[in-house]
């Protein structure tokens, strides 16, 4: 029974003898910045990536450029309908002549190969749609659009009879409004063609690469991700009992391990209550079960001084 007694007496006596954890006056906490999602607006092929991931790029910087043929071939299209439409204007008004009636022609061989175009692309996707492959909206989409092109070249051809028989003053306007509508369609093409380039909205740096070169990047997936770097902050997890020694609008002073404990002075910028386990930022948070936690989020007083330090890093504030 003493022997017993006099191991449990050196191990309480080792326990006092140890040394306090260096790290239990100090709060862990989390570097963190405002990320932005780079999306296509248009379907294409990856042709070119022009970055990598960490680089930091400027605002206006392109990005990767996507391979978008079709695009293309309905701006062939729209060029010849604008033609098309303007010489048909000018026949309305000023009469028919042979070259004029030829150039109608050329606008109604234009409308039959948007309108052939249309008609394929309309059988293409009604067999996707019936594999589940593309939402119904897209089908609505391309839809409309074999129904325009259909109402168009239908119209090219009612407008050659006429015009032979001479044009009133109703048909001049009609064929004003189809040169003003086939004008709209070409800056629409322009606008779809400055899409294959994939711009840069701010100054950031780039965080993920989702696609490589030749992958598809579809409508609205997201193929690049990149973090701010002017919206460095720190989050820091206190409990409630602790929460009189933090006032928002402090000053409060940031350490960074890795960096060799650097330094950075900050200022409390919002506290607020924390909902979910989840986003707890401090590791280990020493509070009592019947705490509710806080979390302390303290923006740098400058900017500069954060520009070097790794986003998800640990920092560390003195416990008060």
């Amino acid at each position: 029974m003493k022997k017993y007694t006099f191991i449990l007496f050196g191990m309480l006596t080792l326990a006092s003898c140890r040394p306090k954890n260096s790290t239990d006056h100090l709060i862990q906490g989390k570097v963190e910045r405002d990320e932005l999602a780079i999306v296509g607006k248009i379907a294409g092929r990856i042709a070119k990536i022009y970055v990598n991931e960490g680089d930091l790029v400027k605002a206006g910087d392109t990005l990767a450029v996507l391979d978008i043929p079709e695009v293309e071939a309905k701006k062939a299209q729209a060029e010849g309908a604008v033609k098309s439409a303007d010489a048909q204007y000018e026949m309305s008004v000023h009469g028919a002549t042979a070259n004029q009636l030829k150039q109608l022609n050329a606008k109604k061989l234009a409308l039959k190969e948007q309108y052939e175009f249309a008609k394929k692309s309309l059988k293409r996707i009604e067999a996707m749609v019936i594999d589940s492959l593309v939402p119904q909206q897209q089908y609505d989409e391309v839809f409309a659009k074999y129904q325009g092109a259909l109402a168009q070249y239908t119209a090219v051809e009612a407008e050659i009879a006429d015009v032979k028989n001479g044009l009133r003053i109703e048909q001049q306007t009609m064929a004003l409004g189809q040169k003003d509508r086939a004008q709209g369609a070409l800056l629409e093409v322009k606008t779809a063609e400055n899409e294959k380039y994939v711009i840069a909205p701010q100054d950031m740096t780039i965080a993920t690469i989702t696609l490589k070169v030749g992958e598809l990047a579809l409508p609205g997936y997201t193929l690049f991700t990149g973090s701010l770097n002017e919206t460095t902050y720190f989050r820091f997890t206190i409990p409630e009992s602790s929460l009189s020694k933090y006032k928002k609008g402090e000053d409060i002073e940031v350490a960074i391990p890795y960096l060799k404990n650097k330094k950075v002075v900050g200022v409390i910028r919002n506290i607020k209550q924390i909902g979910a386990y989840a986003n707890i930022a401090t590791a280990y948070p020493d509070y009592n079960m019947q705490d509710a936690l806080y979390e302390i989020t303290v923006i740098p007083k400058q900017a500069n001084d954060t520009a070097d330090i790794l986003i998800k890093s640990t920092v560390t504030i003195t416990k008060r």
